[in-house]
């Protein structure tokens, strides 16, 4: 683990969650459905992608506006462009021609990113995400 001092509150906050996962079958984890609430003022079942839910609902507690949108690829659009990344900024990835996937930038490690994000084998998890699907760093404005 980072040092929490100097890594910024959402990074901090999410990392709190880490291990908050889906219910297998018809349930739902009301912890997850607090995510889509507070990223986008909408309740989903927990099946629903909830990468840019949880991202949102960790922006949203450390008092920095998301997106309002459950779509990954919506964090292109947000914030500032990084051409470096730093610790705890929002990172978007490729998941086919339209999907993505986004979550916490925590280490470049060559040809792989280590991510803390929501969604990750349907838990919040630390992952690493192949960095030819990369397609951007954004930081809060």
């Amino acid at each position: 683990m980072g040092d929490n001092s100097t890594e910024p509150k959402w990074l901090t906050l999410a990392r709190s969650q880490l291990g908050t996962h889906e219910v297998p079958g018809p349930g739902n984890n009301p912890t997850v459905v607090e995510y889509y609430l507070e990223a986008a003022g909408k309740k989903q079942p927990d099946v629903v992608p909830w990468c840019a839910a949880f991202v949102g609902a960790m922006l949203h507690r450390a008092g920095v506006k998301p997106t309002g949108s459950l779509w990954a690829r919506s964090y292109l659009n947000w914030g500032k462009k990084l051409t470096k990344p730093q610790v705890g900024c929002i990172t978007v990835f490729a998941r086919g021609p339209i999907s993505g996937h986004v979550a916490f930038f925590l280490a470049d490690e060559g040809s792989v990113i280590k991510v803390l994000g929501g969604n990750q084998s349907d838990a919040v998890t630390i992952a690493r995400q192949p960095k030819r699907r990369l397609l951007g760093y954004r930081w809060p404005t």
